[in-house]
């Protein structure tokens, strides 16, 4: 999987892009301990538009990043999920706990 950071402003966008499964987690982390420690950062996106695959695990990672996003008092929410990744989310329930844009 690829994981960057983009700032916008006082935004962060974190894209991911290939395969968000386990084998995922250490450049996930790295992504979202980047856009977390940024001060200057009160929102974080999550830009799901060219991932083609999440599972459990993955599912588990945003719930981590949601919890950090809490702790710190930042804005968190998915973004461009669509087909199979939208689909994901919502048979598991997640469209009810993050903000989709």
């Amino acid at each position: 999987m690829e994981a960057n950071v983009v700032y916008q402003d006082r935004r962060a966008v974190i894209r991911l892009g290939g395969r968000f499964d386990f084998n995922a987690h250490r450049e996930f982390r790295e992504a979202a301990d980047a856009a977390m420690g940024r001060q200057d950062v009160r929102e974080v996106h999550v830009d799901m538009n060219n991932v083609v695959y999440l599972d459990s695990s993955a599912l588990g990672m945003l719930l981590m990043l949601r919890d950090k996003a809490k702790s710190a008092q930042k804005e968190l929410a998915l973004a461009n999920c669509g087909g199979n990744v939208r689909q994901v989310l919502d048979i598991a329930n997640f469209t009810k706990l993050f903000r989709v844009v």
